[in-house]
């Protein structure tokens, strides 16, 4: 798990942001939990879903209050997009399920970020395990993932 966290820790710094990795002892494994835990409604939670298009990782940042569409998702890349297990993920991030950073990934994923985000400041995402997260706004996940923001929401 540390050698998770100081993998996103060299990506955040590497792309020229802050390292703002935080601990919570009580735990950011769920939106709800991770809300919890850094003091911040749930929304502005910035979870990373996996999913694959063939052998392809599609990592979406999304909203913690928001579900994902993922025919929007499939549109939105002109591919068809699958769930992936949490083997799966684990091999071509590094990282678990509960603590997927949207940085700092084994394999670089195709990445969509939920338009939703883009009113919400500041941002928590998780940070390589599931008791770390750090501090970011929409602008830099954009920068940062070389993402593309996208109405990704189930509805």
């Amino acid at each position: 798990m540390q050698e998770a966290i100081e993998r996103v820790r060299r990506a955040l710094l590497a792309a020229g942001h802050a390292d703002t990795i935080a601990a919570f002892a009580e735990g950011t494994h769920t939106a709800q939990e991770a809300a919890a835990s850094v003091g911040c409604s749930v929304a502005q939670i910035a979870k990373s879903i996996v999913f694959r298009a063939g052998d392809t990782p599609v990592l979406v940042i999304a909203s913690g209050a928001n579900r994902i569409d993922r025919a929007k998702v499939g549109a939105a890349l002109g591919r068809k997009v699958e769930r992936a297990d949490p083997a799966w993920v684990a091999a071509v991030t590094g990282f678990s399920v509960g603590g997927v950073a949207p940085v700092g990934h084994r394999t670089a994923p195709l990445v969509l970020v939920d338009e939703d985000l883009l009113g919400l400041d500041p941002l928590w995402a998780a940070a390589g395990s599931p008791m770390h997260a750090f501090r970011t706004t929409a602008a830099d996940l954009i920068g940062i993932t070389g993402g593309q923001a996208r109405d990704v929401k189930a509805v």
